[in-house]
């Protein structure tokens, strides 16, 4: 993800819903700094946890991926 639009749309989904960092990394079962890590473009999800990530923000993994 060269660009970080994932990070980028997951940043926005997570703001727009006022989720803390910290809030969304324990309802994916992760910590807050890979939610953080992810939204910088630093790390990337497997593909469980984007699935995951798509259906807690009911969102699709395209949109997420920005496609």
């Amino acid at each position: 993800m060269k660009n970080n639009t994932f990070g980028k749309n997951l940043r926005s989904l997570r703001l727009s819903e006022n989720i803390s960092q910290n809030k969304l990394g324990e309802n994916l079962g992760v910590c807050n700094q890979t939610v953080s890590f992810w939204e910088i473009g630093k790390r990337e999800p497997d593909l469980d946890t984007l699935l995951k990530i798509a259906e807690y923000f009911n969102v699709s993994v395209d949109f997420l991926l920005g496609k």
